[in-house]
C-alpha cells in the first residue's frame, strides 16, 4: 500500500530517494502514551515494501502532555539505514517490514520474602 502523498516528506538517502510520513493525529492509543509513535517510508520511483518505524518515545501530539521530541530527517535516514542492512528490500512488493527502535524490555523479578 503506497503512502498518501499528502502530509508526506521526501527524504535522499545514500542516493536513493524515499517518502516518508508521520500521522498528524495520535491513534487513541498514541494520545494517551500507551503506544510509541510511529511512522512509514517508502521508495519513492517504485514503492513495494513499506517500511514501519516504531518509535520508544510518545507521538509529539500525545494529549497527556508528555515531553516528546520530533522526529528528524536525520533519525528517518538512521532507521532507513538499519533497516535495509537488517534485509528490507523497498523497491520488492509484500507486506511492511516493521523495524522496533525501542529497547528490549527488561524482565522484573519480584522477591517474596
Amino acid at each position: 500500500m503506497a503512502l498518501a502523498r499528502k502530509g508526506s516528506r521526501q527524504i535522499v538517502v545514500d542516493g536513493t530517494a524515499y517518502r516518508w510520513r508521520l500521522r498528524g493525529r495520535p491513534t487513541y492509543y498514541q494520545g494517551l502514551a500507551w503506544r510509541p509513535c510511529t511512522y512509514a517510508v517508502e521508495h519513492v520511483g517504485t514503492p513495494g515494501t513499506t517500511l514501519v518505524v516504531t518509535t520508544d518515545q510518545p507521538h509529539p501530539s500525545n494529549w497527556i502532555g508528555l515531553d516528546a521530541s520530533p522526529v528528524l530527517p536525520s533519525d528517518v535516514a538512521a532507521a532507513v539505514r538499519r533497516a535495509l542492512h537488517g534485509g528490507w528490500n523497498p523497491s520488492a512488493p509484500g507486506s511492511a517490514y516493521h523495524l522496533d527502535l525501542r529497547e528490549p524490555r527488561q524482565l522484573r523479578h519480584s522477591t517474596r520474602g
